[in-house]
């Protein structure tokens, strides 16, 4: 029974430690590929709970229910990798070869894992349990976690890479993810040849801890800050539209800087880039889905609260950059400092909460990032005009999803 003690005891600390992921009540928009996560943490405990079962029906040497537990038991493993290796190539969300090559994997290998469960019932290439319930491993075991091996070495590895290419906060972050995925294997490689020791609930327990700490609490530290810079900036807002020298460059229906607002900054930034007194410069253009058609069938009020929504997704998203409202629908956001160093970050969780407002009929936002290339843009409209086209794109894709 220690075996399924020392099981319990996992399975509850993960369930403690990731109250908030589990809690479906609770904010998770500072979490990108928050869904993704939460299967596989969900997969993990399915995983523990099977694991707990076997120390209990080994004790108590219960054959055919024995037989069954571990079935399901290598089965939910297997669900484990598979799980791990989607919230990974979700979160990255930046090569498309790289995914279509890992779900590629994954439908062979949930296909050969059922495979050869099914041929063990007939032929025990798997594992096998003798007349005394001692368990005996067959080949394919072996092979079996050798792949999922190779599965948390492949996709550790790619993250530690895209990790070091980074210098802002999520690279750290990516290097936390590829060092669960090499915690894991190391795992693996041990349950390989000590199986009766509950070595991968082990190194669930010490891996999502990891992941909590460095990652998910990580973000919510970061969105937080966001969130109370955020007040502050509208606090701001609201004693600069008590001046009417401000109030021509704000708009009046968002709230946000007018398209006034928008000509002025980019003249001053025209004289910035012809004097090559800027390097880090980005543009990330805006247009909302569906306005006509809300404004069609539910009208021009329902139409400015959709406007409303569109510019909060924004603005809470992009909180340390200048937001201006340049037509009806459209809107630019002008990127410097901190939130240029992590666009790539910023526009990767916009565009992942989008997906989400498809899914779920609330306010979508295409959107079109372009950056200042040093010595061949002479003007801001040069870096507007190739967001504008990203945008064109985005909106066309995010049609032919609905």
């Amino acid at each position: 029974m220690v075996y399924a003690s020392v099981c319990i005891v996992a399975f509850l600390v993960i369930m403690i430690i990731n109250y908030e992921v589990l809690n479906p009540r609770a904010d998770h928009r500072y979490f990108i590929a928050f869904k993704e996560y939460r299967r596989f943490l969900l997969s993990v405990l399915l995983f523990i709970v099977l694991d707990i079962m076997w120390g209990i029906l080994d004790a108590t040497e219960i054959m055919f229910w024995l037989y069954v537990d571990t079935v399901i038991y290598f089965l939910s493993m297997a669900l484990t990798v598979i799980l791990w290796t989607h919230y990974v190539i979700k979160l990255l969300n930046n090569h498309k070869w790289f995914d279509v090559l890992i779900h590629f994997l994954c439908q062979i290998y949930a296909i050969y894992i059922i495979t050869i469960l099914i041929i063990n019932f007939y032929k025990p290439i798997f594992f096998s349990y003798d007349t005394k319930n001692d368990f005996s491993s067959g080949t394919a075991r072996f092979i079996t976690y050798e792949i999922q091996i190779g599965f948390f070495l492949l996709v550790a590895i790619y993250t530690l890479i895209q990790g070091g290419k980074r210098k802002d906060r999520e690279g750290w972050r990516y290097l936390a993810i590829g060092a669960f995925g090499i915690e894991q294997l190391i795992c693996i490689g041990i349950q390989m040849y000590y199986w009766a020791v509950p070595v991968y609930s082990i190194g669930c327990l010490i891996g999502t801890c990891i992941l909590h700490t460095f990652v998910f609490e990580d973000r919510k530290v970061e969105y937080q800050k966001n969130l109370e810079k955020l007040l502050e900036i509208n606090k701001e807002q609201k004693e600069e539209l008590g001046s009417a020298k401000q109030s021509a460059y704000r708009d009046s229906l968002t709230g946000v800087k007018s398209k006034n607002a928008y000509v002025e900054a980019v003249e001053r930034l025209n004289g910035s880039i012809a004097e090559k007194t800027i390097k880090e410069l980005g543009i990330i253009v805006f247009d909302l889905n569906n306005l006509k058609e809300v404004n069609d069938t539910l009208g021009h009020e329902a139409g400015d609260q959709y406007i409303k929504d569109g510019c909060m997704m924004i603005c809470k998203r992009f909180a340390h950059s200048p937001v201006f409202r340049i037509g009806g629908d459209e809107f630019a956001v002008i990127l410097q400092g901190s939130d240029f160093s992590v666009r790539e970050m910023l526009i990767s969780a916009f565009e992942n909460e989008v997906e989400e407002n498809l899914e779920n009929g609330k306010v979508v936002v295409a959107s079109g990032l372009e950056i200042l290339v040093p010595d061949r843009d002479k003007s801001v409209e040069e870096i507007f005009e190739r967001a504008d086209k990203k945008m064109y794109e985005r909106k066309k894709a995010l049609k032919e999803m609905k």
